[in-house]
């Protein structure tokens, strides 16, 4: 069974909140700087858990969000905080490790901590189908340290069983993947947390 199925939300939202961690807060604001830059009127969020940082986007200018997400209770949550924030509130089950979405195209897509999960090779042409036009995607990418564990150690026992399921993507492949997909790199930035751990965030443009 895909752990993400066992990992209950609270769990994982414990997890990410936790000091030594603090990832949630991170892509929420990531997410938000997106939305504020790039002006989207749609946006997708892939492996969107219980909605963190969709409650950060301006219901003024996105009028439609499309949360995707493996985990049928997570997206349970998410209706459940979102509903009626926006004009329209789409949320899809899918393991995008095997399929792509049949939603409607939107302007933005954002990918936070995803590929670690799910092979980027074969992931990112389905991605590519669910923008318009000239539309954005945006990545965040856990980067290795030598120091630092891929999963941080804490309380949620749950987290235990990602061990084995993540795989750290380094970042040239990636954007040499999306390259010949078509994306052109719009912004590049590591970034490092007050835990230690670094990312590398991307903005991409289909053409």
């Amino acid at each position: 069974m895909n752990p993400w199925l066992e990992i209950p939300l609270a769990d994982y939202e414990g997890h990410m909140a936790l000091a030594a961690v603090a990832q949630s807060g991170y892509l929420a604001q990531v997410l938000e700087r997106l939305a504020a830059t790039l002006e989207p009127r749609s946006v997708a969020v892939l492996g969107c858990a219980g909605g963190n940082g969709l409650d950060r986007l301006p219901p003024a200018q996105v009028r439609r969000v499309v949360g995707v997400d493996l985990n049928p209770g997570y997206l349970t949550a998410a209706q459940g905080r979102l509903q009626g924030r926006f004009r329209q509130l789409e949320l899809h089950r899918l393991d995008l490790a095997r399929e792509g979405g049949d939603f409607a195209p939107v302007d933005l897509v954002f990918a936070g901590l995803l590929f670690e999960y799910v092979p980027f090779a074969s992931v990112l042409p389905r991605i590519r189908r669910m923008l318009n036009p000239g539309g954005h995607l945006g990545v965040v990418l856990q980067l290795p340290s030598a120091d630092i564990p891929e999963v941080t150690p804490s309380p949620y026992v749950s987290l235990g069983r990602l061990e084995g399921h993540m795989m750290l993507v380094p970042p040239r492949p990636f954007e040499a993947r999306a390259g010949k997909l078509g994306f052109v790199t719009r912004s590049s930035r590591t970034i490092v947390l007050d835990s230690g751990k670094a990312f590398q965030e991307f903005v991409f443009q289909g053409r």
